[in-house]
C-alpha cells in the first residue's frame, strides 16, 4: 500500500524534524555539480548532501581526506545554484574543524557564506564537542555523523561495520545524545548493525539518517553515482543499484566513436 507524501515547497531542517513526528521517511542523495543538483532535486529528494566523498568519486582519490575547504565550497557553490526545494549540507572536510573551534566557526562561516548552503555536516561526538557548539552558536545548523567516520579511515584501519561491541555501541549512544542536546539537527549513522541504529532513532527526537544501517531510522542516504551505477568497482551490501549507467554509458560512447570514425555521425539532419 503506497504511503501518501506530503509536498513540501522547500525543505528545512524543521521540516525534517515534523517529517520524523509523522513517521515520513526522509530521502537523502549526494550532488556535486549544477546539473547532477538539478535532477535530484527535481526528483523530490528531501536532502542534497556535498559530501567529502567527491574525493573519491569527481577526484579520484582513495580517501576523503585530500578534498579542501576551497574545493568544497565550490561544488557546493554549484550545488546550490541547481536546486529549488531540497535542503543542502555540506560536509565540512578534514582538517578544517577537529582541533580548534576557532577554526571550525570560520569553515562553517566560509560554507555558508559563499556557497549559499543550508547547514554543515561533521564527523564525530564528545571528540569535537566544541567544535560543534561554537557553529551552533553562530546560528548555523549542524548534522552530525556517527558510526563509520570516513575521515578518520587511518584510525580505523578497515571500513568494516563499527559499533558491533558493547563499549563502542554504548559510546555511540551517548555521543549521539550528545549531539542531539547540543542542538544538530540530524544525525548520519554510516554502517552500523540496524538493531543499534533503530535504537538510537527511537531514542531522539531529531532524524537520524542512515547509510547501511538497516531500516529502522528516519531515512536513507547513499552516494548518487553509486545508486544509478556510475561506478561499479564498490559493491557493499547496503547499496541497491538503480541504474547501470556505467554500462549503458560506455555503450553509447562506444558506438559514438564507431560513428564518428565510419563516418555516420554527423548525417545530413545533423549539420548546418
Amino acid at each position: 500500500m503506497s504511503v501518501a507524501k506530503k509536498e513540501y515547497k522547500r525543505i528545512t531542517t524543521k521540516t525534517l524534524v515534523d517529517m520524523k513526528d509523522k513517521g515520513e521517511k526522509i530521502s537523502m542523495l549526494t550532488a556535486y555539480d549544477f546539473t547532477m543538483a538539478k535532477i535530484v532535486d527535481g526528483a523530490g529528494i528531501d536532502v542534497i548532501l556535498v559530501g567529502d566523498s567527491a574525493s573519491n568519486v569527481m577526484a579520484g582519490h582513495e580517501t576523503t581526506l585530500p578534498i579542501t575547504l576551497d574545493q568544497m565550497i565550490y561544488h557546493a557553490s554549484s550545488v546550490v545554484r541547481g536546486i529549488t526545494r531540497s535542503l543542502v549540507v555540506v560536509d565540512i572536510p578534514f582538517g578544517s574543524y577537529q582541533s580548534d573551534p576557532k577554526e571550525a566557526l570560520r569553515s562553517a562561516i566560509r560554507i555558508m557564506k559563499e556557497s549559499g548552503a543550508h547547514a554543515v555536516k561533521v564527523e564525530g561526538g564528545k571528540e569535537i564537542k566544541e567544535s560543534v557548539k561554537r557553529i551552533l552558536n553562530a546560528g548555523i545548523p549542524v548534522m552530525g555523523h556517527l558510526g563509520l567516520t570516513p575521515q578518520s579511515i587511518y584510525k580505523f584501519g578497515t571500513y568494516t561495520v563499527r559499533a558491533k561491541e558493547e563499549e563502542e555501541a554504548e559510546k555511540l549512544k551517548a555521543d549521539a545524545k550528545l549531539l542531539e542536546k547540543a542542538g544538530c539537527f540530524a544525525i548520519v549513522l554510516e554502517k552500523v548493525p540496524a538493531k543499534l541504529a533503530e535504537e538510537v532513532a527511537k531514542s531522539l527526537t531529531i532524524p537520524i539518517i542512515g547509510i547501511g544501517a538497516g531500516n529502522g531510522v528516519d531515512g536513507q542516504v547513499l552516494v548518487t553515482h553509486d545508486m544509478i551505477g556510475m561506478t561499479h568497482e564498490f559493491n557493499p551490501r547496503f547499496l541497491r543499484r538503480y541504474l547501470e549507467l556505467y554500462t549503458e554509458m560506455t555503450k553509447a560512447f562506444e558506438q559514438y566513436s564507431t560513428d564518428v570514425k565510419s563516418g555516420d555521425f554527423p548525417n545530413s539532419k545533423e549539420q548546418y
